[in-house]
């Protein structure tokens, strides 16, 4: 079925912040899977602990312990600071994971999202994602209120008696890399502490090193009663995760492949390769240099609107659609994805180099029609 609008090239391999396409083609990759591939595609590492385990064993169903699950389990609440995991396999499922957690320990059914949100599109995570087009599959959960990114105040006004929690992402990825005001997140886990409501930060997007930190909350110092994460926990094999100091009990909930042996190994030597590489800190070191370049290249650019992100999650707004940037990029050997329509999200690998940042830098200036800055003008 024809649901995602692909560039015509077809990618046949890749190496940290490259791909290469069928017929030989070399592309800087400032898509990485959308966020996924964030030890780069193929990591020697990574590779080597799927085909040891593809060799071992595959697959056991969760009525059954495995070593590797149990290491992940302990991993993520050490970097979370979290007590219970549940794991699936991706994003859209650990969302839905956290909703059902959430009503299961309140005992209440609505939620607060955020406008612009993106959560997933499945019925429990489309019920709270305000991005998409919902209207088709209607009628979705009830009791689903959004309000505006970045007030507070909004979402103490509305909550109501019913509300089990309140769910955001610390940055909207596909809102257009929408980076909140510093106090607010705080401000939101007061009013929901205050009001017996439970907070959701769906990390899928942002954890891992994304943005700088392990996980975006880390930003802003701020504990989440429930969190989500996907994406790059793989490093590009599919796992999802839903993280709480709260617990389902049997039969509640459940996944057959979720966290199954290969997926917790990929996850393993993930983790391991960001800590050995120290991809966090080398993503908010090279998000420095890149929101720079981009800022002094382009930032004055009568096309461009505003350039923000952190880390290596950034966007670039335009004053016009980006998709046809998009597609010029692609023939100059550059990888890029067009978000909220106006919006380039660069989301690369954490292993990009700044040589791959400044060719990117480079033909956004030529096709925006801008005099390229050479680094640390």
């Amino acid at each position: 079925m024809q649901t995602y609008a692909r560039l015509p090239i077809v990618i046949i391999e890749g190496r940290g912040a490259v791909v290469r396409d069928a017929d030989g083609r070399e592309y800087v990759d400032c898509v990485a899977g959308i966020a996924v591939n964030s030890v780069g595609h193929c990591h020697p590492k990574v590779v080597a602990a799927i085909k040891t385990q593809a060799e071992r064993l595959i697959h056991t169903s969760n009525l059954f312990y495995t070593e590797p699950q149990v290491e992940l389990a302990e991993k993520l609440c050490r970097l979370s600071s979290l007590e219970k995991v549940f794991f699936c396999n991706s994003g859209a499922e650990s969302v839905e994971a956290a909703l059902k957690l959430a009503r299961k320990v309140t005992g209440k059914k609505g939620f607060i999202a955020a406008e612009g949100s993106f959560h997933g599109r499945t019925f429990g995570a489309l019920s709270v994602t305000h991005h998409v087009k919902r209207d088709i599959f209607e009628p979705l959960l009830s009791n689903v209120k959004f309000v505006r990114y970045g007030d507070a105040d909004a979402i103490r006004k509305a909550i109501d008696e019913d509300t089990a929690a309140v769910i955001l992402e610390p940055i909207q990825g596909e809102a257009g890399v929408i980076v909140p005001p510093p106090e607010y997140l705080r401000e939101v886990k007061e009013i929901c502490e205050e009001r017996d409501v439970l907070l959701i930060l769906d990390e899928v997007q942002t954890g891992f090193g994304r943005t700088g930190r392990w996980f975006c909350k880390d930003h802003f110092k701020v504990q989440p009663d429930i969190m989500t994460v996907a994406k790059a926990l793989g490093g590009g094999f599919p796992i999802g995760a839903t993280l709480s100091n709260f617990s389902f009990e049997r039969g509640e909930h459940a996944s057959t492949f979720g966290g199954n042996p290969l997926a917790c190994t990929a996850a393993l030597a993930t983790i391991q390769v960001i800590e050995e590489e120290r991809l966090v800190e080398r993503s908010e070191r090279l998000g420095t240099y890149f929101m720079q370049r981009l800022s002094e290249t382009i930032g004055g650019c009568d096309g461009v609107k505003d350039v923000r992100g952190k880390g290596l999650m950034l966007g670039v707004e335009l004053r016009e659609k980006c998709e046809g940037v998009v597609h010029a990029a692609l023939k100059r050997g550059v990888l890029l994805n067009c978000t909220a329509d106006r919006v380039i999200r660069l989301v690369p690998p954490l292993v990009i180099e700044k040589s791959h940042i400044d060719v990117v830098v480079e033909v956004l200036s030529e096709i925006l029609g801008t005099t390229p800055q050479p680094p640390g003008t």
